[in-house]
């Protein structure tokens, strides 16, 4: 077992010095010490959490990810062992695609939200949570064990930057002789990245925005040099260094589901409202069973957007009040939205209360303001013409 100061110092990734050069306000996340933001410096005349928000909507914006988790899972049954553990239909990918998919208790709870990521036919990578990386490298060792395969946890070997935005296809394909026009959202390939030959490329991210995630080697050296090079490539288009605070946001105008907020071990699929990456035509997997008993009996509470109407924000773990005052729910991620100009809210309401207009009151300090119900995804971004 580690020391007790071991258990207590923050993780750090490869680009923490860097963050640090650059100023950014860091924060302890799950353990890490990560850029929450970035003030304003040298040639970026702009910074801050919102301006980092509107640059990934608008231009590109570049954050580390390194704190996700990668594990490998390969062999003649890598295949049997993915269509066990996850609730999607992995056998549906081709060699080069991603997919989202969640590994569940078998209460039907959620483990972790992962993106597989097929690399052969019998060879997959799966990138998980920053928070649940043991966990979650246990639960696929243990769940796999009955399986002809290998689980290996790579976490720790990659730096994972996330090119996000509009103009992150032109950023990086300054960078890499892969031809990034050919490369479909939720698909990936290997090319030269900086230099670095056989890079990861996903065409992949978490902020409700076309962009690229790459996974280059961990040492400091080689990541920093990446970082600097983004940067630097993407000073005319505007390139913003971003950090969680922008992440948060861009993923709650999405509606992506952040774990220990709207998905978690007490959390199941219906109510979460993932049904279309839960593949029950599927022989088996786990967690199966106990949602098709779930669905049967019905949900009691379900997960839907608000817009706050009156002055407010809803925050996380407010409570949710119908018009009367009585308790109803709660809120599992809330923030002004800066790109849509409004507050907004992801809870979970009773399916009585989940109408879109539906009126409901988010208690703020004491008071009961203002809120109903309206579609998601809050963001949608605009379709290529």
């Amino acid at each position: 077992m580690s020391s007790a100061v071991e258990v207590n110092a923050p993780r750090k990734t490869a680009l923490n010095a860097v963050h640090r050069q650059m100023g950014a306000k860091m924060v302890d996340f799950n353990g890490w010490d990560m850029p929450v933001e970035y003030p304003p410096s040298g040639d970026r005349k702009s910074g801050g959490l919102i301006a980092e928000h509107l640059a990934v909507r608008s231009g590109v914006g570049i954050f580390d990810v390194s704190h996700m988790g990668d594990i490998h899972v390969h062999g003649p049954e890598a295949l049997a062992a993915i269509q066990h553990i996850c609730m999607n239909d992995a056998s549906k990918l081709n060699i080069g695609q991603a997919q989202y998919s969640a590994m569940l208790y078998p209460n039907g709870t959620f483990v972790d939200d992962v993106i597989i990521h097929k690399m052969a036919d019998d060879d997959y990578l799966i990138v998980i949570n920053a928070g649940t990386r043991e966990k979650d490298f246990g639960w696929v060792r243990d769940n796999a064990r009955g399986f002809n395969c290998k689980v290996e946890d790579l976490s720790d070997q990659f730096t994972q930057i996330a090119i996000q935005g509009p103009k992150g296809v032109d950023l990086l394909q300054r960078l890499t002789d892969a031809d990034l026009s050919k490369v479909k959202f939720y698909w990936f390939t290997h090319g030269t990245v900086c230099g670095l030959k056989n890079i990861l490329i996903a065409r992949t991210g978490y902020t409700a925005e076309d962009g690229f995630e790459i996974y280059v080697p961990s040492d400091e050296k080689t990541s920093s040099m990446v970082w600097n090079k983004v940067m630097e490539a993407g000073k005319d288009l505007g390139v913003l260094p971003c950090g969680l605070g922008a992440r948060n946001t861009l993923r709650l105008e999405g509606r992506l589901p952040l774990y220990g907020h709207e998905i978690s071990d007490s959390i199941n699929v219906w109510e979460a409202g993932l049904d279309r990456f839960c593949k029950m035509e599927k022989p088996e997997f786990t967690g199966k069973d106990a949602l098709a008993r779930a669905k049967e009996k019905g949900v009691g509470r379900v997960l839907v957007g608000l817009e706050m109407v009156d002055r407010g924000i809803a925050r996380d773990g407010y409570k949710v009040l119908s018009p009367i005052g009585a308790e109803i729910g709660y809120v599992t991620s809330g923030s002004p939205a800066p790109f849509l100009k409004k507050n907004v809210a992801l809870a979970y309401v009773p399916p009585s209360h989940s109408a879109v207009d539906t009126e409901v009151a988010v208690e703020i300090r004491g008071q009961a303001v203002k809120a109903k119900v309206v579609p998601t995804p809050f963001y949608k971004r605009p379709k290529k013409t």
